[in-house]
């Protein structure tokens, strides 16, 4: 998972208006389509705000659309708030929906869902002498390290003894590969990907800790001068191994199911089991929506039309509840899968993997 992503997700989920419900502007934008989108939206919510929250969100948006025409990147998710002097962009890998909305917090969904299906790697292109270590967000490279050894690969005649030469050069690699290990300690991406041609990869993966060779989820035999080609190959082979992660969940949600273990499904108890806490993997199914209503004051949420809050009697205000779960889930710092698998829509198209009962 990419530690700056997460962070940057796990800030969002924790922001909220109490005073507000118009405070937060999120906006979901791909550049080169439908480029009047962004006009019309702002438009129609100019017309339905209340007139004491037109200045911030005036000149939010006026901010937003600035970041707009200067940023080079075609997809975007960008939040902010003038009132509350906030304001973050995140370059996307994808095209998302346009979307543009007014609320008391940022509408992170989108951002998640994103999150999920372009997971971060690090990808390591070696040879017994040469190394790059390419860090690789939301299939973007974000980082990468240059390490290289002047290893000799032939013997010269004449000079030291062929086994002493083939000794002196094993020593020199594994030095090597120690100092490659070194530098991907500091990398925290969960999963690892190795490169290279011949049997260097090999040798290097058996010098691997443990720790670091379990997270290795491919080997790839290619070039060392192909690095455009091994970065798009790596990036869809994690697509591919997320899409079997997505699977493997919802089959290991059905089997605590089935066993009435740690598992909750369906939309109310999943819910109840976010808002407690409990929640060690949320799992939702993609495209799963449902309208409920928020209390602002006690933070109840319930789903479908409610006129007034269990509690204090107040008047709750609409709310999208798969967004406030995946806002609960991310606050307690759950993992969160999206599925398409049919299991789940027959399961009530949400449930969880719980920390406890």
């Amino acid at each position: 998972m990419t530690i700056g992503l997460d962070k940057i997700i796990k800030e969002l989920s924790e922001i909220y208006d109490a005073e507000s419900k118009d405070s937060f502007i999120s906006v979901y934008i791909n550049k080169r389509e439908d480029p009047k989108f962004l006009n019309r939206r702002i438009r129609t919510c100019k017309s339905l705000l209340d007139r004491g929250e037109h200045q911030n969100f005036e000149e939010t948006i006026n901010q937003i659309q600035e970041f707009i025409k200067k940023s080079l990147d075609n997809h975007l998710a960008i939040f902010a708030s003038k009132k509350h002097q906030f304001f973050q962009s995140v370059p996307l890998p994808m095209k998302v929906y346009n979307a543009l909305i007014v609320d008391s917090s940022p509408y992170i969904r989108p951002l998640v869902r994103v999150q999920d299906e372009y997971e971060s790697f690090t990808l390591v292109l070696i040879n017994t002498n040469y190394a790059k270590l390419f860090s690789v967000s939301l299939g973007k490279i974000d980082r990468e390290k240059n390490l290289s050894s002047n290893i000799m690969n032939k013997h010269k005649k004449g000079g030291q003894s062929q086994a002493r030469f083939q000794r002196l050069r094993k020593g020199a690699i594994h030095a090597f590969f120690t100092e490659v290990i070194e530098a991907l300690e500091k990398i925290q991406d969960e999963q690892i990907v190795l490169a290279g041609p011949g049997q260097a990869k090999l040798q290097f993966k058996e010098m691997l800790p443990n720790h670091l060779s379990k997270r290795v989820v491919d080997i790839m035999d290619i070039s060392i001068d192909e690095e455009n080609e091994l970065i798009k190959e790596s990036i869809q082979h994690i697509l591919e191994k997320e899409d079997e992660k997505s699977s493997k969940a919802v089959q290991h949600l059905k089997s605590e199911i089935l066993k009435d273990g740690l598992a909750v499904y369906g939309l109310d108890e999943t819910l109840r089991a976010a808002q407690n806490g409990q929640v060690e993997l949320l799992i939702v199914e993609k495209d799963y929506k449902v309208k409920g209503c928020l209390c602002e004051n006690c933070q109840i949420l319930k789903a479908g039309p409610v006129k007034e809050c269990p509690i204090c009697g107040g008047l709750p205000t609409e709310a999208d509840v798969i967004e406030e779960i995946i806002e609960f889930a991310k606050r307690t710092d759950a993992a969160i899968e999206f599925s398409s698998d049919e299991e789940l829509h027959n399961l009530g198209h949400i449930g969880a993997i719980l920390r406890y009962k």
